[in-house]
């Protein structure tokens, strides 16, 4: 028997006007956790959705081969039947049906064409034991946080029995425990047999688990690394995602840094849901006029409830404190007004708060200031279409036309059309809040270079993130928070991981 379960030979696909893979080639060990890395575009999740049978056979040219038998899927099921499962990076769970249901959902365990709830879930549980994860098996769905969420979507692949799991950006929404604990749980699959093939943006993750990586760029086989043993660095695999080298991971900048332009005071924030919990304590910190400003914490620290509640309380009960605004003090007391004082927002979940996946470019860039483009009541369609392309081009977001659907595009091009609809409000105070997360490192130097460019305009742009490389490489100064609390300040020049992770880790007084 050959030591690869699955090889992928010559596989193109091609939608209308658009070659997605081209002569794509894959051999996957058993046994193994095969790695796919590539800059967004680049063709993994396309590649995947073929080896699945989401495209079926006849619709891409190559071949599959599972366990050395010639495969012809024409849908997910017929994969599904040999052991090959697919997560999406979009979890696919019911909110409103149980663990146990989800699991089992399209696979019930039933006695005389009943289901047997006694045996699905007592099914359930062992495969959440199996899994690592503590839950009844008939709670909601709705009820447990993503990082749960993952861990039930494996749960359901072992169901199915499981030997080729496919996971499709598994970290992308999952604090740092949550992802520590499932690729923990891929080592024992991994230990029991069972083969994974994961698709990551997190190069420090794929150094760790990974046993083989494949690159692909432009929907072609790049090169094939072994992780265990070569010594394969996080720039070694830049360099064959993007097709050069990156000396710096950041774009360089020379900051110009003027007055002060936003100051807050003892900022106090309270949770909606408990509201004698205080989740922001006495919070204080400024911007300066073309400063890029970072903020670092751990999860739970605060970091985006204070940004959320400083943009017109869009979170938090009994908000105290004090803003002031180029010396003046200032309200915040709705979005309204934190736009017209000049500042802006962009979410850490753009998918569900920063933009309008159904609609268009156009609209989700004009959908902050539309009043600019009013005359007399009416939007002028003309001037929208004009701006919006006028962002389209300065952004470089890569879309055929402003009128393509926003949903279509790939992260890194989504988050330039979210920083393009803040920047046309005219904001000169930028919060950021993860502006990189789920994009790749082509992408995010693109990103890095448009911060630098907002604060060359003289904008005051706050980053927070939780990657400390990131804040280390991008920011003038850095703010670190813990319990609600901002516990450190330091400048590029003092700033270390080590420093920071003092100040993020510091336990109230």
């Amino acid at each position: 028997m050959t030591d690869d379960i699955l090889r992928m030979r010559g596989i193109t696909k091609t939608f209308p006007g658009v070659k997605a893979l081209q002569d794509v080639n894959l051999a996957v060990r058993r046994g193994e956790i095969h790695a796919i890395c590539g800059e967004n575009g680049a063709g993994k999740s396309t590649l995947m959705k073929v080896l699945s049978g989401v495209y079926p056979h006849g619709s891409y040219e190559g071949e599959i081969l599972f366990e050395g038998e010639q495969c012809r899927f024409s849908d997910i099921r017929d994969s599904e039947k040999l052991g090959i499962v697919i997560i999406h990076q979009e979890l696919a769970l019911s909110p409103y049906l149980s663990i146990a249901e989800n699991i089992f959902l399209g696979n019930e365990r039933t006695t005389r064409g009943l289901i047997d709830w006694n045996r699905t879930n007592a099914e359930a549980a062992e495969l959440l034991e199996r899994v690592g994860l503590r839950e009844n098996p008939t709670t909601l769905a709705m009820d447990i946080g993503v990082g749960k969420q993952q861990l039930v979507e494996i749960a359901k692949a072992l169901s199915k029995r499981v030997r080729l799991l496919i996971l499709d950006e598994p970290t992308a929404s999952l604090n740092d425990e949550d992802s520590a604990h499932l690729l923990d749980l891929l080592r024992g699959l991994r230990d029991e047999g069972i083969t994974s093939v994961i698709i990551s943006h997190k190069l420090n993750e794929i150094r760790a688990i990974a046993d083989t990586t494949t690159i692909l760029r432009d929907g072609r086989t790049i090169e094939t690394l072994d992780m265990r043993g070569d010594d394969i660095s996080e720039d070694r695999i830049i360099s064959g995602m993007v097709g050069r080298d990156l000396e710096h991971r950041f774009p360089p900048h020379e900051p110009d840094i003027g007055e002060e332009v936003l100051r807050i005071e003892d900022w106090t924030v309270h949770s909606p849901v408990d509201p004698d919990r205080v989740v922001v304590d006495r919070a204080g910190l400024t911007l300066r006029r073309g400063e890029i400003v970072g903020l670092a914490g751990l999860m739970g620290a605060g970091r985006t409830e204070l940004a959320m509640s400083v943009f017109g309380r869009s979170y938090g009960v009994n908000i105290s404190g004090r803003a002031y605004k180029n010396g003046r003090e200032i309200r915040l007391r709705t979005v309204g007004e934190a736009i017209a004082h000049g500042i802006a927002y962009a979410t850490e979940d753009r998918k569900r708060y920063g933009l309008n996946l159904i609609d268009d470019i156009k609209r989700n860039v004009s959908a902050a200031a539309l009043g600019k483009l009013a005359r007399r009541g009416w939007v002028d369609d003309n001037r929208e279409y004009e701006v919006a392309d006028g962002y389209r081009e300065s952004m470089n977001i890569k879309a055929p036309s402003v009128l393509s659907v926003t949903g279509k595009l790939s992260g890194g091009n989504q988050q330039k059309v979210v920083l393009s609809k803040w920047i046309f409000t005219d904001a000169d105070v930028l919060i950021l809040d993860e502006p990189t997360r789920g994009i790749d490192v082509g992408a995010k130097y693109e990103i890095y270079s448009i911060i630098n460019r907002l604060a060359d305009q003289g904008k005051a742009v706050l980053v927070i993130s939780s990657e400390l490389p990131e804040l280390l490489g991008v920011c003038d100064r850095v703010y670190a928070m813990s319990a609600g609390r901002i516990t450190g300040e330091v400048s590029r020049a003092e700033a270390t991981p080590e420093r920071l992770m003092q100040f993020m880790t510091k336990e109230k007084e």
